[in-house]
């Protein structure tokens, strides 16, 4: 009630939007910043099971394919952010 008599409704839908659009970055950005650090360890550790015994590349692969799923979800969250 306060803030509606400093500016008016446009102004608020607008910083509004705006605040959506920093969100929907930040949703991308972490996430992609949270899967790379996941990924730094599980990479190494694959391949290098991967190395010792070839019959292990396919769950190397699910396992490198599953933090990916964080930057999925993110970039879903903001899509809904920005159009919802």
């Amino acid at each position: 009630m306060a803030i509606e008599a400093l500016i008016d409704l446009e102004s608020a839908k607008l910083i509004g939007k705006g605040l959506g659009n920093i969100g929907a970055g930040l949703a991308v950005g972490l996430g992609g910043v949270g899967t790379g650090l996941a990924q730094q360890g599980i990479g190494a550790a694959a391949f290098g099971a991967v190395a010792e015994d070839k019959g292990m590349l396919g769950l190397a692969l699910v396992f490198i394919a599953i933090p990916e799923t964080l930057v999925i979800l993110g970039l879903v969250v903001s899509i809904m952010i920005m159009f919802i």
